[in-house]
């Protein structure tokens, strides 16, 4: 049984994991936000927490979060096999150069911090060339995160990130993004509720909205985020 000290290890990696602080470029990307800002799709906070929810439920909750869960069992486990398997199918739902590109860094820089600190096992390893989403769910099994509350931060990293690309992309007050963390904590959960009750078969996102935008990204004559 995880005794109160190493429950408090525990949550204090994912603290760490998911802090803007830790040294993985992820304040470098705006997931299309930025073009969807340029395009006037997104103009407000109520159109940004709509465009935000719509992320959420139909990307995130049916790909990112679902297959977490299915990293973090296949490392568990040492199935290095599945582990290979829903890294592979996660790069396969990146749209666009932008997006598959964010995932890769990411998950490489990642890698490399793991590394330099010493915290990978001689065995499973981390596939080569692995994205963002599954050395996250590898460290997560590392730091003896429990599935749920990994996945409840890993949505958690993602919201505010987005949020922080919208204070500097467009005029949203950091009061105004308090109130969107707010509005979007209660979908966070049921979110992650949903994917951990997901069968492979229900997996998939489905966001052309986004896809576009990202793809527009890459030629968008003036941006501050990477594509």
């Amino acid at each position: 049984m995880p005794t109160e000290t190493s429950r408090d290890l525990a949550l204090l990696g994912l603290l760490q994991l998911v802090s803007p602080a830790l040294p993985i470029g992820g304040f470098a990307w705006s997931q299309g936000l930025e073009s969807a800002l340029e395009l006037g799709w997104v103009t407000d906070e109520a159109s940004l927490g709509d465009w935000l929810e719509g992320v959420l439920e139909d990307g995130l909750g049916h790909a990112e979060l679902p297959v977490m869960s299915r990293l973090m069992s296949a490392w568990w486990k040492g199935d290095q096999q599945a582990f290979e398997h829903w890294d592979r199918w996660l790069a396969a739902c990146r749209e666009t150069r932008e997006l598959a590109e964010e995932e890769r860094q990411m998950g490489a820089s990642l890698n490399r911090l793991v590394t330099s600190l010493g915290l990978w096992p001689e065995s499973p390893h981390l596939p080569v060339g692995a994205g963002y989403t599954s050395a996250f769910a590898a460290l997560a099994v590392i730091r003896g995160i429990e599935p749920r509350q990994a996945l409840l931060g890993f949505a958690w990293a993602w919201l505010e990130n987005q949020l922080a690309v919208a204070c500097k992309a467009m005029p949203l007050g950091h009061t105004a993004a308090q109130r969107l963390i707010e509005r979007l904590r209660p979908e966070l959960i049921r979110c992650v509720d949903q994917a951990l009750q997901l069968e492979d078969g229900q997996l998939g996102p489905a966001l052309p909205g986004l896809a576009l935008a990202s793809a527009q990204h890459e030629t968008q004559y003036s941006r501050l985020f990477r594509s």
